[in-house]
């Protein structure tokens, strides 16, 4: 990884554990100390939109989370300067979940985290999604760091 606050797709791939079809992350476009803008390319090509729905494909709210909630993963991952081989952080909850338009193929989503609290092992991060610079879904994590078993 470079110095320069991006992060393309293989230095996401050393920073989470998650493969395709649950990779939700394309790009780190910034990142901080507390937070970090990330977005996910929304393609009719998805593995979702089979089902959902097949004549009038719509992100699933509960991706839109999952994206969140790795994007806050990734800013946790830099945070404590460590990687999958050492920790897993896994979603232990959420709160205040809001969605307020749809997301379909062909978005855009920009996805901001920031760290809010951190108490021993549990992280409170708070995640807006936003397409075209309009909120689509905001959200208050919850996400438990576990040491990776070897």
């Amino acid at each position: 990884m470079d110095n320069n606050k991006t992060l393309n797709i293989h230095d996401l791939i050393k920073l989470l554990p998650h493969r395709y079809p649950f990779l939700m992350i394309d790009k780190v476009l910034d990142y901080e100390e507390d937070s970090l803008h990330a977005v996910k390319n929304v393609t009719v090509n998805e593995p979702c939109f089979m089902g959902h729905f097949p004549e009038n494909a719509v992100m699933p709210g509960v991706l839109i989370i999952e994206a969140l909630a790795q994007a806050g993963a990734i800013l946790a991952y830099l945070k404590t300067k460590s990687s999958p081989s050492d920790n897993i952080f896994f979603l232990a909850g959420i709160d205040n979940a809001k969605f307020k338009q749809i997301v379909l193929p062909g978005d855009q989503l920009h996805l901001q985290v920031a760290i809010t609290g951190n108490k021993g092992n549990f992280w409170k991060i708070h995640g807006d999604a936003t397409v075209d610079g309009k909120v689509v879904c905001s959200v208050d994590i919850l996400s438990a760091m576990r040491k990776t078993t070897q």
